[in-house]
């Protein structure tokens, strides 16, 4: 990212969105019907693919903000850790989920200079292997818990609804804050 201005580290702990709207994005925890998130999964992923094949995807709207590549990178890094834990959830008594620091990942990767193209195959192939194992979770596995490294606790469906606020989210960040989440409950 040289050349760019740093990022600001995000230090928020956004579990709120689990008891309130999002004011940003408008995404309502008490919408989400958690059975349907693979679905949902897949259609975000399939957006996220639309938009990483574009000519600018890769500059920043402010030097201080990431850009649609950039925000790619994480939601593609989202979906490959959801799924790791998902599975640690699904296969271990309350695990610890090692702690992931997104800003560090972000730089040492250098979101910025990566192939927006590899970056939306990379995308969707963690998103679909994401969704396929929430198509997997039935009945009581639902109420599966699991720990951050922070402490937050989560069982499988409010993990599924945590998640999906993020690529939600970002998917505002991207495009002007034109879209809501509404619309993505609205047709799951």
């Amino acid at each position: 990212m040289s050349g760019k201005s740093a990022i600001e580290p995000d230090t928020k702990n956004w579990t709120w969105v689990l008891e309130r709207s999002c004011p940003d994005c408008a995404f309502d925890a008490q919408t989400i019907d958690v059975h349907a998130a693979g679905a949902m999964i897949r259609r975000i992923a399939a957006e996220w693919h639309s938009l990483l094949d574009h000519p600018h995807v890769q500059d920043r709207p402010l030097a201080n903000v990431w850009s649609t590549l950039e925000y790619g990178c994480h939601v593609r890094d989202v979906f490959v850790i959801f799924d790791q834990r998902l599975e640690l959830m699904l296969t271990e008594d309350n695990p610890k989920f090692v702690n992931w620091d997104q800003d560090r990942t972000a730089v040492e990767s250098n979101y910025g200079a990566q192939d927006p193209l590899k970056v939306g195959d990379e995308l969707t192939t963690a998103a679909t292997r994401l969704a396929a194992r929430f198509d997997q979770v039935f009945g009581d596995e639902w109420l599966r818990r699991g720990t951050r490294s922070d402490g937050a606790q989560f069982s499988v469906g409010s993990f599924a609804t945590y998640l999906l606020h993020d690529p939600i989210h970002h998917l505002w960040d991207v495009s002007g804050h034109d879209s809501t989440a509404q619309a993505w409950v609205e047709t799951s």
